[in-house]
């Protein structure tokens, strides 16, 4: 029997991944959450095993861009024999930075030229909103990179790349 290039693989992670412990090349391995069916007949049942690695790994910068995790599966094994596979990649990305900079070097520079503007009027103000900007952009990059995580039992649908002979 001969899975099709093209064939949606759907799967469930048995454990999760994440930029925080995870580097690309690591190993994961998946469970088949439905069967493959080829021309009307159960080709590959659910619940068979998969074993996959991680094309990209990469945690955010500290003020800008964002996690990346990306995997593609390796092989499918079935009634104890592996076969090779090459399937899609499928990627997830993190949020970006930029709503929550906006709000800690916004605020920052607001709290600062309202405490200047109280201390020493108009001049006082220019002075605080600075500080307060730049103690805010502090606090961004301190806060640090954004990591991602895709748990365990996450469904995930990969794609055939090539026919896979049974």
């Amino acid at each position: 029997m001969v899975i099709p290039a093209g064939t949606a693989l759907r799967v469930r992670l048995d454990t999760g991944v994440s930029t925080r412990r995870n580097q690309p090349g690591d190993e994961f391995t998946a469970t088949l959450s439905r069967p493959i069916m080829v021309e009307g007949q159960i080709a590959v049942p659910a619940g068979a095993r998969l074993r996959g690695h991680l094309t990209q790994s990469a945690a955010s910068g500290r003020l800008e861009g964002r996690a990346v995790l990306a995997l593609t599966l390796d092989s499918l094994r079935v009634e104890g024999r592996e076969y090779p596979l090459r399937t899609s990649q499928v990627e997830r990305m993190g949020a970006p930075h930029k709503k929550r900079n906006a709000f800690l070097i916004g605020g920052g520079a607001g709290l600062g030229a309202a405490i200047g503007a109280i201390a020493g009027g108009g001049k006082g103000a220019a002075i605080g909103a600075l500080a307060g900007g730049g103690a805010g952009t502090a606090g961004a990059a301190a806060t640090g990179k954004e990591e991602l995580t895709i748990p365990a039992e996450a469904a995930l649908v990969f794609t055939t790349r090539a026919p896979v002979r049974m």
